[in-house]
């Protein structure tokens, strides 16, 4: 199976580098100056203390010249558009989109662009960051990719996908439920950062507060009526982790939303995280008023660097 990897950031160079380890036929789609630093530096992941670098190949916009069995698309939502049009000589008849973004509003456009049948589902429980000298450092502890085709099937390209990741160190598999598993993500997510970003903390300073607690639990009731709205709740296994993440009063996570507001981003993925979610609970007549505060918290936030939300 050949692989092409959508830029070489935080989600997909580490990816990229896992499967690269294990051999996998692959290929970084990336702009010149990254393209650069790969070639000085080799792609470098820190993990669990251990760092790993390699030399990888990379591809420069129109250097695409036969489809690949796989992209591998990880860019920020607002970036999908641009996205989309470099992956494109990639795709042929027969590949297909694996694409690691936040939420459900991107499927719209993949759809439509390549058809639904060839854009899979996928949910990436990690934490990673993209140092400015262009190190990649996983944070978390966890490391678990789910991928499957939303019709619910076992089709050959999710079997093939798995065969390439089982030979890697990531925790993944192929999901028959990946759109229950793609809400349940979102779920969990949105929480966080609109308990995170709206109270400017990370989940153990808000709960440390008088009425933190309170706040992050109309919050998570927010969020998870309307996946209920939708038929996705949450099921046993996703609510108790999440209640784990998000009511721990010893712990030091934050959304990564919170953190690229820390570190002064350009621009957030509000729109993506929180604005549409809260467009799918209207359309139930749900009210979320919590939500609505954050949303329009993050708006504030993007205006004044002078983007859309």
């Amino acid at each position: 199976m050949r692989i092409l990897v959508l830029g070489a950031g935080a989600i997909g160079g580490y990816y990229g580098l896992r499967l690269a380890e294990a051999g996998a036929d692959i290929g970084f789609l990336v702009r010149p100056g990254r393209a650069a630093q790969l070639e000085r530096d080799g792609l470098v992941v820190v993990s669990r203390g251990e760092e790993r670098r390699r030399r990888v190949p990379t591809l420069l916009a129109g250097e695409v010249e036969r489809p690949f069995d796989a992209v591998l698309l990880t860019c920020k939502a607002y970036d999908l558009p641009a996205a989309v049009e470099a992956i494109a000589p990639a795709m042929g008849e027969r590949s297909v989109v694996l694409p690691l973004l936040n939420g459900l509003a991107h499927f719209d456009l993949l759809d439509a662009r390549f058809g639904a049948g060839r854009v899979l589902g996928g949910v990436a429980y990690i934490a990673t960051m993209l140092e400015p000298d262009g190190t990649i450092r996983h944070s978390s502890p966890m490391d678990t990719l789910l991928f499957g085709d939303r019709g619910g099937r076992l089709t050959p390209p999710v079997e093939a996908l798995a065969e390439a990741f089982a030979a890697t160190q990531v925790t993944a598999r192929a999901s028959m439920e990946i759109t229950q598993d793609l809400w349940e993500k979102w779920a969990m997510l949105a929480a966080g950062a609109a308990i995170t970003c709206l109270l400017r903390g990370t989940i153990g300073e808000v709960l440390a507060t008088a009425d933190g607690t309170a706040v992050a639990g109309r919050i998570v009731a927010e969020v998870r009526a309307i996946a209920a709205a939708h038929g996705h709740a949450p099921r046993p296994a996703a609510v108790a982790q999440a209640d784990k993440t998000l009511g721990d009063p010893q712990s030091r996570w934050a959304a990564s939303m919170m953190r690229d507001i820390q570190q002064g981003a350009p621009r957030l993925e509000a729109e993506h995280v929180i604005g549409d979610l809260l467009r799918r609970g209207r359309d139930h007549g749900l009210a979320a008023p919590m939500l609505e505060a954050s949303f329009a918290q993050l708006q504030v936030y993007n205006a004044r660097q002078g983007k859309p939300s």
